[in-house]
């Protein structure tokens, strides 16, 4: 049944990916386009001399390959990425970061000065940057108190110029999962297509939406290797989805999107699967300590649930507590002037000692604090 923008699967697995075509949705500017052809895409097989693609045949001063020009579409990092995530390689995207990811996203299927998205703030701020960027309308659809999805005013929200509903969860700067139902039921109500954003989903004692692609067609989730992985600075992020977005994705990106560095950090970081798991599990152990330490605070007022590798928490005067934090060498961000996160700081976690070192600044905080009173 459809209603405006409004639109309930129903029947078995082929009816269900027959309804939806995300080819109705692109912009008809995109399905015109022909594609940008790289030298590096147009060859295939094996070869000793490359005079095709006019590098500088002598190499580079840093060494390394790096006059040649890397593979544009990622084609090993792709095979290894896929086995973990359970998915086919052609169902995945490599981008310069996720955010490549989002922004590709807007240009592909919002036409500018006309559709719209839905956000739910508090969340990750470059959703409603890119809309802007892009010249796409923007609707908020605020989360409850307890940080949910409100899915009432969600689905209200719809509209038949509602292209993309972007979710995410674990969510930032909240911290916490969204509800999988609630999920699920906007993937079925909505013809459009919901952006799971999964930066933080290796730290979530829960399985990636990727598994739900067959029964939710419409579904795009992303990941990054910025996170867990710890490639922040390299920008490596992924779309998994069903084939027919991961082609529109690849015909819209610039030819060598992800460097050959970052490519082949990847893979070695794919390869040391152990060290993560290591590396995470330290993590959640540290998240727990800093939390009990965190709950010890009088000047601590109430402390999120989280399942990243942060901690949402609200203080007595954040603003007097983050500038004392900044004057010890200490960063947080301060999230105080976020929709329902009025008076909080978000606080990752860092290593033991790195969060000893807050949390010895922020005992000193509450001693100045009793000592003027």
């Amino acid at each position: 049944m459809r209603t405006g923008g409004r639109f309930r699967y129903g029947g078995n697995m082929s009816e269900v990916k027959a309804l939806f075509d995300p080819q109705s949705l692109v912009r008809a500017n995109i399905r015109r386009m022909k594609p940008y052809s790289s030298a590096r895409s147009e060859f295939n097989g094996k070869a000793e001399v490359f005079l095709d693609a006019n590098e500088n045949a002598f190499g580079s001063p840093a060494g390394g390959g790096y006059n040649r020009y890397p593979d544009p579409l990622q084609t090993e990092l792709k095979v290894r990425a896929a086995e973990p995530l359970c998915v086919s390689p052609s169902q995945i995207f490599i981008g310069n970061g996720s955010d490549e990811v989002i922004d590709l996203l807007f240009r592909i299927f919002c036409e500018p000065g006309a559709d719209d998205v839905i956000i739910c703030p508090p969340t990750y701020g470059m959703y409603k940057v890119t809309a802007e960027i892009n010249d796409i309308g923007v609707k908020e659809v605020s989360l409850t108190e307890n940080f949910q999805l409100d899915l009432p005013a969600i689905l209200n929200a719809i509209t038949l110029r509602t292209k993309l509903i972007f979710i995410c969860s674990p969510n930032n700067p909240t911290g916490n999962l969204m509800d999988e139902d609630a999920i699920l039921e906007i993937a079925r109500c909505f013809r459009g297509i919901v952006v799971i954003d999964e930066a933080y989903v290796h730290f979530a004692d829960r399985p990636s939406f990727a598994g739900k692609l067959n029964t939710a067609p419409n579904l795009v989730v992303i990941q990054t290797f910025s996170k867990a992985w710890g490639m922040a600075g390299l920008r490596v992020g992924l779309a998994i989805a069903n084939e027919p977005f991961i082609n529109l994705l690849n015909r819209v990106k610039p030819p060598y999107n992800v460097s050959g560095i970052a490519q082949r950090a990847a893979v070695g970081a794919l390869e040391k699967r152990d060290v993560i798991d290591a590396w995470i599990a330290e993590l959640l152990s540290e998240r727990d300590r800093l939390v009990k330490e965190l709950e010890a605070l009088d000047i601590v007022r109430k402390i999120y649930p989280t399942d990243a590798n942060f901690v949402l928490a609200k203080f007595v005067d954040s603003t007097s507590i983050y500038r004392h934090l900044l004057d010890g060498g200490i960063v947080v961000r301060d999230r105080s002037g976020v929709e329902l996160c009025e008076g909080c700081l978000r606080i990752t976690v860092g290593t033991k000692a790195e969060n000893d070192r807050l949390i010895n600044a922020l005992f000193s905080f509450t001693n100045e604090m009793a000592a003027t009173l």
